[in-house]
């Protein structure tokens, strides 16, 4: 959160000072000061001590011993008598014990809308300046005046219960419930391009609304076609039709290292009307700015057909969408079968004897995925999805889930190296529709890897 602090407290601070400065240049036959410079750095505040306190009110007040010796960057300048100077904030410091509010609490990351500072006592503040590389602090009782004066000016403003506000979010936006259902079929692509070096592309479409934390919704991979048909259907939560726009991105499913993608859309939600289909035949387009001269490239079409269903006033839900709650499976899935879903997130305290280039390889009915190669990390992540259509549900089987390194050169005397495995039963797969779970790796010192796993039936 610092950058954004750092950002909204310079922001508010300028404005803040602006009259408090013009107020007291007069006094000194100053013209003007002015910020050149307000950064307060890449260094955090730190927290010696903290005290929270629960209220019955949609609120969270912490009151920390706050300690800070940043690194900012605060130059000014100032004018008087024709000349002008430019003085720096140096050696800065401050010691504080500040109450923060945190309110509204409300479900949209990062949890709140404001924050509400107040100072439970006068700051500890300790600086200096320097002026056209002198020390203007060698001036006889420049510097206590100096702080004392920032020291009472602060106090005053924000001494408890006086607060200064620093917006994070709307708090209206972030807490506006569900109003409708999109549905969203996506039929087929048409004419996409290839991208592998040998062979066509395997695409897959992923569909997410603007202004949406949850994941995106994903089809299945269609393998070495360029005129795919999926005909999948999927529902996503409307909370504000007229700013909300339906993102559609294509991209080719790759074994090893980083998903390409093949084009995009958007569908702003305004232009659907209300319980009416709509079959649009979108162009792929490689951005969404009307300037780029690569969005006259022909990279394939893509059928969806949308229609979006506001709730009546009666029903509308109170709870947003769960973003545990797992997919359906796609149309064409056998019956009594579904579709098995091994997502690899990733792994902690993985390490070779020669090497530590780790990847996933997973074993399931004689099947044999594995993840792309991540080099010279211990921790490696990969978040990679793989789809396995089933005609029965696996309640009998395992997964075998193997981390192996692979040396990054030729001729080694150890090529490959086991980082440890674990064998997981898909039973309570099965029964429970999805687990999201760390396992110990066998064989592995403290290695350990996070797997989720779900089965997803019509």
């Amino acid at each position: 959160m610092w950058p954004y602090l750092d950002t909204a407290i310079c922001k508010t601070a300028r404005t803040i000072a602006k009259p408090i400065i013009a107020e007291q240049i007069p006094k000194y036959k100053i013209d003007s000061v002015e910020f050149e410079e307000l950064t307060l750095g890449s260094l955090p505040p730190t927290f010696q001590g903290m005290k929270v306190y629960i209220t019955d009110e949609k609120e969270l007040i912490i009151e920390p011993s706050m300690k800070w010796a940043g690194n900012p960057n605060i130059i000014i300048a100032v004018k008087a008598f024709g000349l002008r100077a430019t003085v720096q904030v140096v050696d800065l410091q401050v010691f504080a014990a500040p109450r923060i509010t945190l309110k509204p609490l409300v479900p949209a990351f990062p949890c709140f809308a404001n924050i509400f500072v107040s100072l439970m006592e006068k700051p500890h503040v300790d600086f200096g300046l320097k002026l056209l590389g002198a020390d203007a602090m060698s001036i006889p009782g420049l510097y206590r005046f100096v702080q004392e004066l920032i020291k009472d000016q602060v106090a005053n403003m924000y001494l408890w219960p006086k607060a200064l506000q620093v917006p994070v979010l709307d708090p209206a936006k972030a807490t506006k419930r569900p109003v409708g259902i999109l549905t969203v079929k996506v039929v087929r692509a048409m004419k996409l391009k290839k991208k592998d070096l040998l062979g066509a592309s395997d695409p897959y479409v992923k569909l997410k609304l603007t202004e949406e934390k949850l994941p995106s919704k994903k089809t299945t991979v269609k393998y070495k076609n360029l005129n795919p048909e999926w005909n999948e259907e999927f529902n996503i939560v409307v909370k504000d039709p007229e700013s909300q726009a339906l993102e559609i991105i294509v991209y080719d499913w790759e074994q090893v290292g980083k998903h390409d993608k093949m084009g995009m859309n958007v569908v702003p939600l305004k232009e659907l009307t209300p319980d009416e289909p709509k079959v649009m035949t979108l162009n792929l387009l490689k951005n969404m700015d009307p300037n780029d001269a690569e969005n006259e490239k022909q990279r394939g079409q893509l059928i969806v057909e949308l229609e979006y269903k506001p709730f009546k006033e009666d029903n509308i839900p109170t709870d947003i969408e769960d973003p545990n709650a797992v997919e359906k499976a796609p149309e064409g899935t056998p019956a009594g079968g579904g579709l098995f879903v091994v997502i690899v997130h990733e792994a902690q305290d993985v390490e070779g004897k020669h090497h530590t280039n780790p990847y996933v390889r997973l074993l399931f009915r004689g099947e044999e995925r594995k993840t792309k190669l991540v080099k010279k990390n211990r921790d490696p992540r990969w978040e990679e999805e793989f789809q396995f259509m089933l005609e029965e549900p696996p309640t009998n089987d395992r997964l075998h889930v193997e981390v192996v390194s692979a040396s990054s050169r030729m001729g080694l005397l150890h090529p490959k190296e086991n980082l440890g495995y674990v064998d997981i039963n898909l039973a309570d797969v099965v029964n429970n529709k999805r687990i999201n779970e760390k396992y110990h790796l066998i064989d592995s010192r403290n290695g350990r890897i996070q797997i989720e796993l779900q089965w997803r039936t019509s």
